[in-house]
């Protein structure tokens, strides 16, 4: 049955305007994005065979071109269109945060990182730089690859963190695996490069890990820092 024959408060758009976005499903969300499925399919259905191809909206979402295409009744505008949707969103929540809190509440600034670091295939080692009042100055990645202390040298964090006059900063990376549980590597070099930064008197407020569904991890709320 065609979307336009289902009651409307069963029709993605129509379910939006009423209830608002959190009320919708993954797919009825990504059918409001396809807007038109293919012959025999609604866009709902068809939202859902991507979401089963890919087996999850975390590898859906770091699918390449090649494999987003695959997909019958997709192509590469649909992907253009949908690397933008997602580079537009992380923009938004970028911009509101600049302007907005400091980064001093750890879920704020988790949700902020999770826009640049969930889908990510590698490890991701980033950089917060703050100012005076905690509002960020710079975000810069340092590292891609297998996470160790010897790979993150503590001279390029202090080196990029005094380019840009920071008062105090956050690390971040992410889990592939899913699971942001810190490992003992993590915690080394989390009071490695604190211990180094402090030389220069700059402050390490955080490390934060992000992993997957929403899941992310706070040395700091843990009391895992230094």
């Amino acid at each position: 049955m065609a979307i336009t024959n289902w009651h409307e408060n069963d029709r993605p758009r129509e379910k939006l305007l009423k209830f608002g976005a959190q009320h919708l499903s993954d797919a009825e969300l990504l059918a409001i994005f396809l807007r038109v499925g293919v012959k025999g399919k609604s866009a709902v259905e068809l939202a859902q065979v991507l979401l089963d191809h890919f087996g999850s909206l975390h590898a859906l979402l770091n699918a390449n071109e090649d494999e987003f295409c695959q997909i019958n009744g997709l192509g590469q505008a649909k992907y253009v269109q949908f690397k933008a949707l997602l580079e537009l969103s992380s923009r938004h929540f970028e911009s509101g945060l600049r302007k907005g809190p400091a980064f001093n509440d750890p879920e704020k600034v988790a949700r902020y990182l999770a826009h640049s670091l969930a889908f990510k295939n590698r490890e991701s080692f980033m950089l917060l730089l703050l100012d005076q009042q905690h509002q960020l100055i710079h975000q810069e990645t340092l590292f891609t690859g297998t996470l160790n202390q010897s790979e993150v040298h503590a001279r390029e964090v202090i080196k990029l963190a005094l380019e840009h006059n920071a008062a105090a900063v956050i690390f971040a990376h992410n889990h592939p695996s899913g699971d942001p549980k810190p490992s003992q590597t993590d915690i080394e070099l989390t009071e490695k490069l604190s211990n180094a930064l402090q030389l220069v008197e700059i402050r390490t407020l955080d490390h934060i890990i992000i992993g997957d569904n929403g899941r992310w991890h706070s040395l700091k709320q843990h009391q895992q820092m230094p």
